[in-house]
């Protein structure tokens, strides 16, 4: 018979472990943004507050972190978008938080972590995809909709606005660049305003573009 102690135990020791892979999936999103997907693990380990072994415990290889932090990134901006897109008294104001949270969630960093690490058509990666795709859409859709968004940019356009203006310039560190991200976001979200004021060269971009785009850099990288 398991003792009452150990009963009493096995809940905690679970929730530990579920704390732990949370603690390191947060500190790998940080590190991989910082040094891209070669972070340490060493370094990842130190920000997370956990030894080496735990976390090789958790993620025995490079990939399988990479791909937690993928997943996590997608599943947190899609749920905020979700919410964002239901509370929000109209449809630019949701829009403006969909992609301030974009860049808050460092959404350019996703970019060469899929392109270089993942198989984009992994079951788990493309529902991850597209459930934020589908939000997404449909924030852009109802601006569109409402008058409010200028008629000639679609999602791809948007995000990958949202993904350059996140990255920072080289040579500047992720800390002096994050004061100035929102303010120049904002300045383009109100040049995306609707009646627009020129004509733009091209088409709409789509979020298909944007994943064509990622492995045509995977291709010229390999």
């Amino acid at each position: 018979m398991v003792s009452q102690a150990v009963k009493s135990c096995t809940p905690r020791l679970r929730a530990d472990a579920t704390r732990n892979r949370e603690l390191i999936v947060a500190a790998a999103q940080e590190a991989f943004i910082e040094f891209g997907a070669d972070a340490p693990l060493d370094e990842i380990a130190r920000r997370a507050g956990i030894g080496n072994a735990t976390l090789y415990r958790h993620f025995p290889d490079r990939r399988e972190l990479i791909r937690s932090v993928v997943l996590a990134v997608l599943a947190k901006m899609a749920a905020e978008a979700d919410t964002i897109l239901n509370e929000a008294p109209d449809a630019f104001t949701a829009l403006e938080g969909v992609v301030h949270g974009a860049v808050d969630w460092k959404v350019g960093a996703l970019c060469p972590l899929l392109s270089e690490w993942m198989d984009l058509a992994e079951p788990d990666i493309l529902a991850a995809r597209d459930r934020l795709d589908t939000v997404v859409a449909s924030v852009i859709d109802r601006a569109q909709a409402e008058g409010s968004l200028r008629n000639d940019v679609g999602p791809g356009d948007i995000m990958l606005i949202a993904a350059q203006i996140a990255r920072p310039l080289p040579g500047a560190s992720l800390v002096d660049h994050q004061y100035f991200v929102h303010r120049h976001l904002q300045l383009v979200l109100d040049g995306l305003r609707a009646p627009q004021r020129s004509v733009l060269p091209g088409r709409p971009s789509t979020l298909e573009d944007l994943r064509e785009r990622c492995a045509a850099t995977r291709a010229q990288q390999s």
